[in-house]
């Protein structure tokens, strides 16, 4: 379904565009005819559905409250993973003009390796959501142990071949000279922490498949709270590196560690 309103939105795009001539507001109605035709589809699909088992289309109220809670909570962890975000933006602008680009390129090659690891994080929301849900605390462990394996595994296999490809990268993303000779350094640095970024993504998938919002919330917190310190300490494109993607994902790595190798976060329903 997203793939087909992905589809007709270009198409929308290209019509409006180039047949009608209305250049950017083509665009933009481009897309506000393929977002409000996408949710008239799904409307319609939830109708179905509903009628099918008997269910009201009325909101529940309790579930309502439930999910605005949660989602005050998840709202707060967001939160902070952008403070962190901004914060070594921020410092990185300190750095000067090329420090700033080398630092804009790592986030970019970053957040494209994250995408990646974070479909093992999506999967561990649905599974563990579903294994809580019939009650198996067995199997729950099973797939928190086997995807933290993938996350791991995965993790290194991407930091083996970004750290084998840090000198063609560089091209890729600028002609500058001066951040091309700093970026291979800054991408050794993220090469040897893929492995704990992909550690860190997979439990955070799985505690939030669990419901564990409020902790996700707190400890995004506390890990920000050691970030920044390091951030004053960072010297340089690589040192500031280091202190985010060693430091910030590394306390990461210990706060959802903790909690994850508990048991309270296991509530079977």
């Amino acid at each position: 379904m997203a793939t087909t309103g992905f589809a007709v939105n270009a198409g929308l795009n290209a019509l409006f565009i180039y047949g009608f001539g209305w250049g950017i507001a083509g665009s933009a109605w481009g897309t506000v005819a393929a977002q409000w035709g996408m949710a008239a589809v799904y409307a319609v699909i939830a109708v179905r559905a509903a009628r099918r088992v008997g269910a009201s289309l009325r909101p529940g109220l309790a579930g309502v409250g439930r999910t605005a809670s949660a989602g005050g909570w998840l709202l707060i962890r967001s939160a902070c993973l952008r403070l962190a975000m901004l914060a070594t933006v921020s410092v990185a602008a300190g750095l000067g003009v090329t420090g700033l680009a080398g630092i804009q390129v790592a986030l970019t090659i970053f957040s494209t390796l994250a995408f990646a690891l974070d479909a093992l994080a999506i999967a561990a929301q649905a599974m563990i959501g579903h294994a809580l849900g019939a009650g198996d605390a067995a199997r729950v462990r099973a797939i928190t142990r086997r995807l933290l394996v993938w996350g791991v595994t995965g993790g290194a296999g991407l930091g083996i071949l970004l750290a084998l490809l840090t000198r063609v990268v560089a091209p890729v993303f600028t002609s500058d000279a001066g951040v091309a000779t700093l970026l291979p350094g800054v991408l050794l640095v993220m090469a040897a922490g893929v492995p704990l970024a992909g550690f860190v993504f997979v439990l955070d998938g799985i505690l939030l498949g669990a419901g564990d919002a409020r902790y996700l919330a707190w400890t995004g917190v506390v890990d920000v709270a050691v970030y920044l310190p390091l951030l004053l300490l960072a010297h340089g494109p690589i040192g500031l590196w280091a202190a985010f993607g060693l430091g910030y994902i590394g306390a990461r790595a210990v706060t959802l560690g903790l909690r994850a190798f508990g048991s309270r976060w296991i509530v079977l329903r």
